[in-house]
């Protein structure tokens, strides 16, 4: 509801001339002189020289200002209008004033309601507004990971009992940002990853990376799923600095999981470096690949096979490798060999040359997607 829409019926109800303004955030805090401490929210009032100043609505550093003239407003008149400003901009739980909501909630409160305007928004802002930034660690490289709980399957899904967890496993100063139910942002500090690092102590530094990022994720998951939300998904990228590329990394996060959930049922930890080949083939029209997959089938029902699956996923997993495949089957190498003789003889493709590879592994995705459908 707009505020003008019920400003005239307003007026009447108080008996006095009601104006609108604009301030910035800054000439609110100047004006208030710590009287009221925080940043604006809908609903908070002043009153100086006869005029009492209600925030209307908060878009950015800007102000709306409601401005009833007159001293003679009571106590209850003050706090209907303020309570009916909260209304108005959907703020009625997050703009009450409560004690029990920690400066680190209000704060995240704040970013999320920013945050999921420009996740709607045609053309959103992509850099944090100053007023949410100013003295923040924001500016800095942090470690972001997008949390998605299964409906019906949480055990708890309070922020306080979420963020303490949290903090338990990653560090004091990790950031919880709560987005749709069931759904939060979580950023990290970079020392969590230099731990990791150095506790593996080998690999290049774009692997060690990626192998810390997931190994961090795992166990994240691990302990989330046991200790507080059941069944849930998990996606984690590279640092990232929050002030910049807040709402970039978390529409990334969120397609990754999307991905995953689509092309890969039964895993729960979703790694976006993971899923080039599954991006690519969501972007093709479902059509085309109903087509292609049907015609792909049509030269053998092996690839549908459950054994022909999990040895495929084993060794694509394994780059390929014949031995290590073996092993983790825990099936003799001739057995693999024979396996994949065996596709070769019935389709054409040999999944050891590259070029048959790299078709194998289009059509299983394909077929796990289409099969559900």
């Amino acid at each position: 509801m707009s505020t003008t829409d019920w400003l005239k019926p307003l007026q009447h109800i108080l008996k006095g001339p009601i104006g609108l303004s604009t301030k910035t955030v800054q000439e609110w805090k100047t004006i208030s002189s710590g009287e009221i401490r925080g940043e604006p929210r809908p609903g908070d009032y002043l009153n100086r020289d006869g005029v009492t100043w209600f925030v209307a609505d908060v878009e950015g550093d800007k102000l709306k200002i409601l401005e009833v003239h007159g001293d003679s407003l009571s106590s209850t008149e003050l706090k209907l209008v303020g309570w009916s400003l909260q209304v108005a901009n959907g703020n009625l739980n997050s703009g009450v004033e409560n004690p029990s909501i920690s400066e680190s909630e209000k704060f995240a409160l704040k970013l999320s309601e920013w945050l999921q305007k420009q996740l709607e928004a045609e053309k959103p802002a992509f850099s944090l507004p100053d007023h949410l930034t100013v003295g923040s660690r924001l500016y800095h490289e942090m470690l972001p990971f997008l949390l998605i709980a299964e409906q019906g399957n949480a055990k708890g899904t309070g922020y306080v009992e979420l963020e303490k967890l949290l903090r338990s496993f990653l560090s004091d100063e990790v950031l919880l940002i709560p987005l749709k139910s069931q759904e939060w942002l979580i950023w990290a500090p970079m020392s969590l990853l230099k731990d990791e690092e150095a506790d593996s102590g080998d690999g290049t530094e774009e692997e060690s990376v990626e192998d810390s990022l997931a190994s961090i994720a795992s166990g994240l998951h691990e302990m989330l799923a046991s200790e507080w939300l059941g069944e849930c998904h998990l996606a984690v990228t590279h640092p990232v600095i929050p002030s910049q590329g807040m709402v970039e990394t978390t529409l990334m996060l969120r397609e990754t999981i999307n991905l995953g959930r689509k092309f890969h049922v039964g895993t729960n930890i979703h790694l976006p470096w993971m899923m080039q080949l599954e991006r690519l083939l969501n972007a093709i029209p479902e059509l085309h690949r109903a087509k292609y997959l049907e015609q792909s089938l049509k030269r053998a029902d092996l690839f549908v096979d459950t054994e022909m699956q999990a040895t495929l996923d084993a060794f694509f997993s394994l780059d390929c490798n014949v031995s290590e495949t073996a092993k983790k089957l825990y099936i003799h190498r001739n057995t693999l060999l024979y396996r994949l003789d065996k596709l070769k003889q019935e389709t054409g493709l040999d999944v050891r040359q590259f070029r048959d590879a790299v078709l194998v592994k289009i059509i299983m995705l394909l077929y796990k997607v289409t099969k559900r459908n």
